[in-house]
């Protein structure tokens, strides 16, 4: 069976848990790795989301986009409680401007998991795989 193009997924890491996000293109695999992220802390088919927070993070690397991104992320979940399950990520060269749409944690039918703590530079890696989809990835210490 083939895999989809567009997808998220968590792969193993000692305690730690890996994030993955494949797509046509580099923003879709962001939004993707983000995916991943919010499936961390929650199923991301559990809620819907409202609250639309918008994110914007600028480096000359793709890969220490992918680390801002998700680090960007993780501090507004933090802050503001909320879980997003849907993104609207633009990249244009070196810059990344998103929307997030998310929802209380403490919302009822919410179960929460793990919290995670921050994207790290282990196996990280940004890059366009040979069927031209991309793959962003990096593990997420919880």
């Amino acid at each position: 069976m083939e895999t989809p193009k567009e997808h998220w997924e968590h792969f193993p890491h000692g305690a730690d848990i890996g994030v993955r996000g494949v797509a046509t293109s580099l923003a879709g695999a962001f939004g993707q790795a983000a995916l991943a992220l919010t499936a961390i802390v929650a199923d991301p088919k559990s809620f819907d989301g409202n609250d639309v927070v918008e994110v914007a993070c600028e480096t000359p690397d793709p890969e220490l986009l992918l680390i801002d991104w998700l680090n960007a992320l993780i501090f507004e979940m933090a802050t503001r409680r909320l879980l997003f399950g849907r993104f609207e990520v633009e990249l244009q060269g070196t810059r990344l401007r998103a929307k997030a749409w998310g929802q209380a944690m403490d919302s009822e039918g919410i179960e929460l998991a793990v919290e995670p703590k921050g994207a790290t530079y282990t196996a990280l890696s940004v890059q366009q795989m040979s069927d031209g989809s991309w793959a962003a990835q990096c593990v997420v210490d919880v």
